[in-house]
């Protein structure tokens, strides 16, 4: 063996300090909103599941198992029932899965009761998916939480992890969390149940609500520079924090999780794959553009863009529509963090002044949310494209409805008139309410437009649209996430 037992034994002890009296260090007060969830799986699970934590790198998985280490610490958990590893560490990955198993028993004879067992970076053990399937099965005495940065896609979702374990995907921070992190009072608003509530304001109240929310407007535009990372939110210099944001994604995922989990040789094509869609972002992906401006392969390309998928680094968003109307349709790809496009191509401050960029990391960071929200739920999210190319950026299909949304950030006034694609959709679909995602606080308004009526119809329904600035929507949609967390609880 590489190490000695006694060196390894000095591993596992450091990582639980709370088996010899000590407590889970240096943990930041603040919760993501998906702890209660995590929690729950620990402690009282819905089924007899494992747990696993998924997302980008630095979006705070580690500090969220620790987090509820802490929390079962407290609610009298005994020390020697929890085990914590990381296997980032060389050893941790060289002895395994039950190698590190078999040396926590050596240390600590198996306690009575369950075991908890919180096992970062899975990913980096071979046959994870198995061993978890067996644990899950057959050890009905171990609770178990596992995190991945870089799931390989055809793990993930296998048929040997249906009903072995629950998935929850950790987003980077919403605009909510930002503030939070920060410590930044937010302005007094009204809290909403939904948008949908906003429809039935009076226009009086809208603009005052309008004129209140103005200081989240420079907050926004901060939080789209520094990414949704808890470690680059609190980092004081906006350009340290890009850097930091753009060595993360380039250095670490790219040059090595990639190599390291998939195979990856050629490093440099997928950099320029990822360096195309920074540079696209929140666009439509034009395949023979982008092979011919890339000199690479359709095949290779599909490759390398579900490979970003599998590290969480991209969505990928279908065109609307139902068999042959999609078989060969475009997808829409956003990056996973409004603030990536602008770290990974230096834009700085500079972002603020590029209309046409500002309005794509808006739209990224609005579909974010609006994914962050519903995607327990199984909403469909799809784009809209139309004759003549119009177009509308997200479509959320909810409960047999389409609820379209269109993001008009570069424009200082929205005027209806302009809204071509969303009116052709409205209308051809009968739609009854929709949504467009502004810039100026005082753009916060309800508009109508008719939409035609259909043959045994005598009159023509209409449409409502609700323009409601980003910052108040990416506010309160993620709001309701901490609302629903603060009910579970209470």
């Amino acid at each position: 063996m590489i190490a000695s037992k006694n060196e390894l034994f000095a591993v596992l002890r450091q990582y639980n300090a709370w088996w010899d009296g000590g407590g889970v260090p240096d943990l930041p007060p603040w919760r993501r909103a998906v702890f209660p969830q995590l929690l729950e799986w620990l402690t009282d699970p819905p089924a007899p599941r494992a747990v696993q934590l998924s997302g980008a790198r630095q979006v705070g998985k580690t500090t969220l198992l620790l987090q509820a280490i802490e929390e079962l610490l407290r609610t009298g958990i005994r020390p020697e029932q929890i085990l914590y590893v990381t296997f980032d560490h060389p050893l941790m990955k060289l002895i395994g899965l039950e190698g590190v198993l078999d040396l926590w028993h050596e240390l600590q004879p198996p306690p009575e009761g369950l075991e908890y067992l919180l096992l970062d970076e899975i990913q980096n053990t071979s046959e994870w998916p198995t061993w978890l399937k067996l644990q899950t099965d057959f050890e009905k005495k171990r609770r178990i939480a596992v995190t991945g940065s870089a799931i390989p896609i055809h793990t993930e979702g296998t048929e040997s992890g249906v009903g072995r374990w629950h998935t929850i995907k950790l987003p980077t921070l919403s605009f909510f969390e930002y503030l939070q992190i920060k410590k930044i009072e937010p302005p007094k608003l009204p809290a909403v149940s939904s948008l949908t509530e906003v429809f039935d304001w009076s226009q009086p109240d809208r603009i005052r609500i309008g004129e209140a929310a103005r200081p989240l407007v420079a907050h926004f535009h901060e939080y789209l520079l520094r990414g949704g990372f808890p470690q680059t939110a609190q980092v004081e210099n906006i350009g340290t924090a890009q850097r930091l944001l753009r060595e993360d994604i380039v250095d670490k995922v790219l040059k090595r999780d990639m190599t390291a989990l998939f195979g990856v040789r050629r490093v440099l094509e997928l950099e320029k794959t990822f360096l195309y869609l920074c540079l696209h972002d929140g666009g439509i992906l034009d395949m023979p553009q982008l092979c011919s401006s890339l000199g690479m392969k359709k095949t290779t390309v599909n490759n390398f863009l579900a490979l970003l998928e599998a590290a969480h680094l991209i969505y990928k968003l279908p065109p609307f529509g139902y068999g042959k109307e999609i078989l060969r349709a475009r997808y829409k790809v956003y990056l996973a963090d409004a603030a990536i496009a602008g770290s990974v191509l230096l834009k700085g401050k500079a972002l603020l002044e590029d209309r046409a960029r500002l309005g794509a990391a808006v739209e990224t960071a609005f579909f974010k949310h609006m994914f962050s929200h519903y995607y327990q739920i199984s909403v469909g999210f799809s784009y809209w494209r139309g004759k003549k190319d119009h177009e509308v950026d997200i479509v959320a299909e909810v409960g047999g409805k389409l609820i379209p949304f269109e993001v008009k950030y570069s424009e200082s006034t929205v005027k209806v008139e302009n809204l071509k694609g969303l009116r052709m959709l409205c209308d051809q679909k009968q739609i009854s309410r929709a949504y467009v995602v502004t810039r100026d606080m005082a753009d916060f308004e309800v508009c109508t437009i008719p939409t035609k009526a259909r043959s045994g119809d005598d009159t023509a329904a209409g449409t409502s649209i609700l323009k409601i600035p980003a910052p108040m929507a990416c506010y309160w949609l993620s709001q309701l996430e901490h609302r629903k967390v603060a009910g579970s609880q209470g």
